[in-house]
């Protein structure tokens, strides 16, 4: 495996959030391209490379251990100062289908444990991606 980024770990976040409950939506698809386009921190992302980590992280995930390993990649190569980007990144995948399977929340919980974050920082996420997705009814 070549030298990984920080770039390619928050790619490896949201690829696994995607992934969590075995099924990849289209929406979460979606959200995974709108975000790396738009979102500040993937600033000098090579776009084009998005398939190939998507793919990289998807054979990880196929090992008994990969969930290990990918918690493991994001802890090690991204800087403190993005593990909450890399929780908000989590939540904005699985809030995009507008449904949260348990297997959604438990790799929350295990983000949040890995990374320590505060639980005001989370509670504040997590608020912020119920209010962008709440619907008008």
């Amino acid at each position: 495996m070549s030298e990984l980024t920080a770039h390619d770990a928050l790619v490896y976040v949201m690829v696994t959030m995607s992934a969590a409950d075995t099924s990849m939506s289209d929406a979460e698809l979606s959200k995974i391209g709108t975000i790396v386009h738009t979102w500040p921190v993937f600033e000098g992302f090579d776009s084009e490379r998005l398939v190939d980590i998507t793919r990289s992280c998807e054979r990880l995930l196929e090992n008994e251990d990969g969930l290990d390993v990918i918690l493991d990649i994001a802890f090690t190569i991204l800087p403190e100062r993005l593990y909450d980007t890399a929780y908000a990144l989590a939540v904005e995948i699985a809030a995009a289908d507008l449904h949260v399977e348990q297997e959604e929340l438990r790799f929350l919980q295990m983000l949040r444990d890995r990374f320590d974050l505060d639980k005001l920082v989370v509670a504040a996420i997590e608020r912020s991606a119920r209010a962008r997705f709440r619907k008008p009814e």
